[in-house]
């Protein structure tokens, strides 16, 4: 077991204090599996919270901060990113239509039996006269070694008490690499589903942000699904799974096609971009909506990206997800995720590179990550002319890009030189001169640039019946 200086710390208070304390949770857990140590450690205590984190506070040179919740047996030491929460041993009672427990003090053994998992129900002993001892009383040991996924206690009970861990369960398998649910887990998550419900919003996101966060989500993604949860908090994307067969003809499983991009743009994620991923769960969530079966066709989804996209802001706001950037950054890249691809199936004109490039803006690179991403085709020689094409896009992007510097453009002409050059007060017909002009440079009828952009001004000043009252062409832009 992986030791830490603060623990002798523990060790002599416990003496100081006649306190018992135990390390229990993530640490012991991440020690017996992967030998690294955690920088936020839980402790149980079978004495009094407030007295022991204060003591420990003494201990510790620069002035750590130290946070009592009275009424929840807790205490929290902080210093610098070290993080020591400490909390009685307790256990916990529940009535069926609540999630707040009745509370009160217990043995050890107690507090262990209420915990989550056996994997996290493992405490060490910081006491002089057992030290180092690892308390095992639930085979957590056994179950890291068999990558197994346990309650310690009835799981049917234990989901109904705190329908938050079926969430956790799931987690913890996509996170531990091999890991599985236990038969009885299992099935205790199918027959206590529903009880999510009473869960908040912010809590199940933030179990589901982690499992989308983690090395492979497809394995979290699959199994939120085949247990019912997905159903009961984003049914959008379990809406997703099936396929239909008309006179033959059948279309791609989109659920798993979805799951499939999540892990691809994962794959190539090394800086954790959650918004990403939300972008790759959400792409395909407007085809249900959209499906439709021609006879000569066969089965297609026009529109679904807008159709899509337009559903992402109830998505966020039901789940209690932030609507300001991390919204709008999703919806865009929901919408646009299909014009790369549908670049690749014709001429790519500078047109439509240039219009490409002004809509997506900063996030053009994201958007081509999650278009290559849902390349999930298995015939390998589609594959390769699918990747082959969209290499072709980018090059001609960089090759518009560096000629006509359109991303994140605004006209050249601004609306204070139209008012000033035409001797008008603020009104519609300037939005008019100004959107002509974008599009005009956007279709390279002229340059992005002030001098052209003014004589297309002046001109369609004068379709509009203005008079130029003060002649500006000589002005730079910045001026």
């Amino acid at each position: 077991m992986l030791a830490l200086p603060v623990f002798d710390l523990i060790a002599e208070t416990v003496e100081q204090t006649a306190i018992p304390a135990y390390v229990v949770g993530g640490y012991v857990r991440d020690a017996l599996l992967t030998g690294k140590a955690k920088k936020d450690l839980d402790f149980v205590l079978l004495g009094d919270v407030k007295i022991f984190a204060e003591k420990i506070a003494e201990k510790l040179t620069g002035n750590p901060k130290i946070t009592v919740y009275r009424n929840f047996g807790t205490a929290m030491v902080k210093k610098d990113d070290l993080i020591l929460e400490f909390v009685t041993a307790r256990k916990e009672s529940y009535r069926p239509d609540s999630r707040k427990p009745y509370v009160k003090p217990a043995s050890l053994e107690e507090d262990l039996k209420r915990r989550d998992f056996t994997i996290n129900a493992m405490a060490v002993s910081l006491n002089r006269n057992d030290y180092g001892t690892l308390i095992d009383l639930f085979n957590g040991l056994q179950d890291l070694e068999r990558k197994i996924i346990r309650t310690p206690t009835d799981p049917f009970i234990t989901f109904s008490d705190d329908p938050l861990r079926m969430m956790r369960a799931v987690r913890f398998v996509a996170q531990l690499p091999g890991f599985q649910l236990s038969d009885e887990t299992y099935e205790a998550i199918i027959a206590n589903k529903e009880r999510l419900k009473i869960v908040s919003a912010e809590r199940i996101t933030d179990e589901f942000n982690k499992i989308l966060l983690s090395r492979k989500p497809s394995v979290g993604l699959k199994l939120l699904f085949e247990t019912g949860l997905l159903d009961i908090f984003l049914p959008e994307v379990s809406a997703l799974q099936g396929v239909d067969e008309v006179e033959g003809k059948t279309h791609k499983d989109n659920f798993y096609h979805t799951v499939q991009v999540v892990d691809n743009v994962a794959a190539n994620d090394k800086e954790g971009n959650l918004w990403l991923r939300w972008a790759a769960l959400l792409h395909d969530i407007g085809k249900p909506a959209t499906k439709r079966f021609h006879p000569k066709n066969g089965w297609s989804f026009h529109g679904h990206e807008l159709v899509g996209s337009k559903m992402v802001p109830k998505i966020f706001r039901r789940l209690h997800l932030p609507l300001g950037q991390p919204m709008k950054y999703v919806r865009k890249l929901v919408r646009l995720s299909s014009r790369p691809i549908a670049l690749t199936e014709e001429n790519v004109t500078d047109s439509a590179v240039r219009r490409l490039l002004f809509e997506a803006g900063n996030e053009f690179e994201d958007l081509m990550t999650l278009c290559e991403a849902d390349i999930t085709t298995k015939n390998k020689q589609r594959e390769r002319r699918y990747k082959a094409n969209l290499k072709k896009v980018m090059q001609k992007v960089k090759e518009v890009e560096e000629r006509d510097r359109i991303r994140n453009f605004q006209p050249p002409v601004s609306g204070d030189v139209i008012m000033e050059t035409f001797g008008i007060k603020p009104s519609r017909v300037i939005g008019e001169i100004k959107e002509a002009i974008k599009e005009a440079i956007l279709e390279g009828e002229i340059p992005n640039a002030f001098e052209p952009a003014y004589r297309l001004m002046l001109q369609l000043g004068k379709e509009k019946g203005l008079e130029v009252k003060k002649n500006l062409s000589a002005r730079k832009p910045e001026e």
